[in-house]
C-alpha cells in the first residue's frame, strides 16, 4: 500500500486552468507581429488591420497598428489611451467609466498576466487541449455584457497566446492571429 501511494505523489499534476495561468504569469515582457481579421454584418468583405503588440507584465499592453491606417493603443493599468496618427486625436479613457471595454480589455490582459482571480470576476473560463495547443473560452459573467459579447476565446501553445477571436451577439466577429515579431 505505501509503495502505491508514493507513486501517486511522485506524478506530476494534471495540466489545466491554473498551470496555464502559472505559465502565462512568468511571461514578463512579451513583442509579437498580428493581423487582425474584422468580419461585420454591416460590411460586403472583412477589414483587416495588422501591426506590433508589446507587453510588459503585469498591466501594460500596446497595440501599434500600421495598415490600413496608424493607430496606437495603449493600456496602463486601468487607463486606455487611443490616439489617431492620421488624424491628430487622442483619448483616454479610465476603464471603469465603460464596462463593456473594461471586460474585454481584462478579458486580453488577466490572461497574459496569468491573473486568474480578476479574469473569473468578469468570464467563466473553460480550458481544453493540451499544454502544446490550448484553447481558453471565456463567457461573460455580467449580463450587461453579455448583451454585447458572446465569447472570447484565446489559443496558445504553452505560454504564448496565438490567436484572440471576439464573438459579439449580433454576429460579428474579429480573429487577431499573432506571430513572434523576428526584429
Amino acid at each position: 500500500m505505501l509503495a502505491t501511494g508514493a507513486l501517486f505523489a511522485a506524478e506530476p499534476p494534471v495540466w489545466g486552468l491554473e498551470q496555464l495561468m502559472q505559465e502565462l504569469a512568468q511571461v514578463k515582457t512579451a513583442k509579437a507581429r498580428f493581423v487582425e481579421r474584422k468580419t461585420m454584418a454591416m460590411l460586403t468583405a472583412p477589414l483587416e488591420s495588422s501591426g506590433t503588440l508589446v507587453y510588459t507584465a503585469p498591466g501594460r499592453l500596446e497595440k501599434y497598428t500600421r495598415l490600413p491606417k496608424p493607430e496606437t493603443l495603449v493600456l496602463d493599468q486601468d487607463r486606455l489611451s487611443i490616439e489617431y496618427k492620421d488624424r491628430g486625436q487622442r483619448r483616454t479613457l479610465a476603464l471603469q467609466d465603460y464596462p463593456v471595454i473594461w471586460a474585454f480589455v481584462e478579458s486580453i490582459r488577466s490572461t497574459l498576466a496569468g491573473d486568474l482571480a480578476t479574469l473569473n470576476r468578469f468570464y467563466r473560463a473553460n480550458l481544453t487541449g493540451s499544454e502544446e495547443q490550448w484553447r481558453l473560452s471565456l463567457t461573460p459573467a455580467d449580463p450587461k455584457i453579455q448583451s454585447v459579447l458572446k465569447e472570447i476565446r484565446i489559443g496558445g501553445s504553452r505560454s504564448r497566446v496565438r490567436t484572440i477571436e471576439v464573438i459579439e451577439t449580433e454576429g460579428d466577429r474579429s480573429v487577431m492571429t499573432i506571430t513572434e515579431d523576428t526584429q
